[in-house]
């Protein structure tokens, strides 16, 4: 008897017949919002940015928007920490960016507004700040999409529990003295995974974590689009951005200055030259 009960429990489970009376779904939404920020008072009307002075290189800040209530319950400041240091590899790469600062979460203020970029730019020393922000939402599904996942022991059967999180990473960069954004970059990531009750908690953190990890990886790619597209923007409309060269850049982003490689070529066939004619 005990054992056509089992037999009678596998052959429902492989035939996708419920137990389960109806679909259970579970969703959670995090979020933080770049303009929520920067421009916390809806009522107020928003100020037009100035005409930017870049003077390259530039030194640049990282740093995710502060968290509300919203917030992600697993992205901890070690994590962000992570996921910022993955991001500045790719602006490190450009010779018009001199140095890259990771900003911790404890300097920025919910609603600080530019009000307290200007805080960080005397603070750190940097022209322009990277403010990432992000959105999450998590779905748990307890239904027949997951019977086949049951675990049998005896007469008893544990449904399966299936997991999708949904996540969105997105970089924008502003110009902190004029205050207008110079370009952005977002990222996107899609998770699916399967768990048990007992392990749920486990493989949800699990999926937050990979999901901004797969997120800032597809902003990584967007962004080096982005900063190519940003460098071709400077040079067509020189009426919306200046450019200033510090004595010690010799890039080339808007024009107008002298290749590093080129001026190192000049100045070794100079000096051989020089040696030829010493010589003869």
């Amino acid at each position: 008897m005990k054992l056509l009960r089992i037999l009678t429990l596998i052959s429902l489970a492989i035939s996708g017949s419920g137990f389960l009376a109806g679909c259970a779904i579970n969703s959670k939404h995090y979020r933080t919002s770049v303009v929520e920020y920067l421009y916390p008072n809806q009522n107020q009307p928003v100020e037009t940015p100035k005409i930017p002075l870049l003077s390259l290189p530039l030194r640049v800040g990282v740093a995710f928007v502060p968290e509300t209530s919203w917030g992600a319950k697993y992205l901890t400041e070690r994590d962000k920490i992570a996921l910022m240091k993955e991001i500045s590899k790719h602006f490190k790469k450009y010779d018009f960016v001199k140095s890259i600062e990771l900003i911790p979460s404890a300097y920025l203020t919910p609603n600080g507004s530019f009000t307290n970029l200007e805080q960080l730019r005397t603070m750190y020393g940097i022209d322009v700040i990277a403010l990432i922000s992000y959105d999450q939402t998590r779905f748990t599904n307890r239904g027949v999409a997951s019977i086949t996942y049951w675990t049998i022991i005896g007469a008893y059967v544990v449904p399966g529990e299936k997991n999708e999180t949904f996540t969105m990473v997105d970089a924008s960069v502003y110009d902190i003295k004029s205050r207008k954004m110079l370009f952005r970059a977002p990222g996107i990531s899609h998770i699916k995974s399967k768990s048990t009750p007992i392990n749920l908690s486990e493989q949800i953190r699990i999926d937050s974590i990979n999901g901004f990890k797969q997120a800032s990886q597809d902003l990584v790619s967007n962004l080096k689009e982005q900063l190519e597209l940003f460098k071709e923007k400077v040079k067509e409309a020189p009426q919306d951005y200046k450019i200033n060269y510090k004595p010690s850049y010799a890039g080339n982003i808007g024009g107008g200055s002298l290749d590093l490689y080129f001026l190192s070529i000049i100045v070794v066939l100079g000096g051989f030259r020089l040696w030829y004619y010493r010589k003869g």
